[in-house]
C-alpha cells in the first residue's frame, strides 16, 4: 500500500472537483471514507500522492480514472419492494391516471435514477407484470434505468442477487422470476432484456439533455447527497426530463417542497408524488 496521506487542503481541493464534476458533495464527517477510496486509488495508479493522483484525474481526456473513483465513492443500497407503496401507487393510480388522458401515440415510459444493481427497475417490472397485467396489453411500456457508477450498471445487467437484496420478495416472485444459483438468485432472461441500462450524470446538462419524453421518474434517495445547489438544478434537469403532466417519485425523507416550485404535490391514496403542470411546454 502507498504511504500517502490525504491532507485537510487535499481533502478540500478534490471536494470541490468531485462536486463540480457530479453535484455531490462531501462534509467533512465523511474524510475518513474519502481519504480511504482516495488512497486507494493513488495505490491501484501508482501515482504516489496526492498531488500526482490529482494531476493524473484532472488531466485525463476521457475520464476513465474519474468514472473509477466515482464508482468507489457512490453509495448504493438498495433492495427488492425497497419502499413498495411507490410501486403501488404506480400500478394503482398513476398509470390509470396517464392512459385515461392520452392517446395510445406512442410507449408509456418509465426511468429509474440512479438504478443502482438494478433492483428498483427490476421490481417495476415484476410489479407491473403482477398487477399492472391488463395495462401491459393494451399499452407499450419502456422501463430505461441510469446510474453514474458504470459497476452498478454491469451488475444490474447481469440480474444476479445475494439474499439480502432478495428478502422481501414473495416466494410465487422468486419461484416465477428468478433461478437459484448457488447462494444466489439469477433473474429470468424476460426481466432483464425488458430494462435498458444506461450511464448518466444527473449533474451535466448534455447527459440530461439526451433524456426526454418520460412519464414516471423515479429518483429515489439520491438528492441527499447534494447540497441545495445541486438540488436546485437536478430538479430542473428532471422536471425537463418528464412529459407534461408527467410524475417524480423521490425518497421518503426527500420532499421537493423544499428544492424547487416548479412541480406540483400530488397526494394519491398510496403515497405522494410531484407532477409537472399537464399544460407545460
Amino acid at each position: 500500500m502507498t504511504a500517502a496521506t490525504i491532507t485537510e487542503d487535499d481533502f478540500l481541493l478534490f471536494r470541490e472537483f468531485f462536486y463540480r464534476k457530479t453535484g455531490i458533495n462531501f462534509e467533512l464527517s465523511k474524510r475518513y471514507f474519502v481519504d480511504k477510496r482516495l488512497l486507494d486509488r493513488i495505490d491501484a495508479t501508482n501515482t504516489g500522492n496526492f498531488e500526482g493522483y490529482f494531476r493524473k484525474l484532472r488531466g485525463e481526456y476521457h475520464g476513465e480514472e474519474l468514472q473509477h473513483l466515482t464508482n468507489v465513492m457512490t453509495v448504493n443500497e438498495t433492495y427488492f419492494l425497497r419502499e413498495e407503496y411507490q410501486f403501488e401507487c404506480l400500478v394503482y393510480s398513476i398509470l390509470p391516471e396517464i392512459t385515461e388522458r392520452r392517446a395510445h401515440n406512442g410507449p408509456l415510459r418509465v426511468w429509474c435514477l440512479p438504478s443502482s444493481s438494478g433492483e428498483e427497475p427490476y421490481t417495476i417490472a415484476m410489479y407491473l407484470l403482477e398487477y399492472w397485467a391488463s395495462g401491459l396489453r393494451n399499452w407499450d411500456l419502456e422501463i430505461v434505468a441510469s446510474d453514474i457508477d458504470t459497476g452498478m450498471i454491469k451488475k444490474a445487467q447481469a440480474g444476479r442477487y445475494s439474499q439480502r437484496s432478495i428478502q422481501y420478495l414473495p416466494q410465487s416472485w422468486l419461484k416465477k422470476y428468478f433461478t437459484r444459483v448457488g447462494d444466489e438468485y439469477q433473474i429470468c432472461d424476460d426481466l432483464r432484456q425488458s430494462v435498458s441500462f444506461t450511464r448518466v450524470n444527473l449533474s451535466s446538462v448534455a447527459e440530461m439533455n439526451r433524456y426526454r419524453d418520460f412519464d414516471v421518474i423515479f429518483c429515489r434517495n439520491l438528492l441527499i447527497y447534494f447540497d441545495d445547489i445541486s438540488r436546485k438544478r437536478a430538479a430542473e434537469a428532471l422536471y425537463e426530463s418528464l412529459t407534461p403532466g408527467g410524475y417524480l417519485c423521490l425518497g421518503h425523507s426527500e420532499s421537493m417542497s423544499r428544492i424547487s416550485s416548479l412541480f406540483r404535490v400530488r397526494k394519491f391514496p398510496e403515497a405522494m408524488v410531484y407532477q409537472k403542470s399537464p399544460g407545460a411546454l
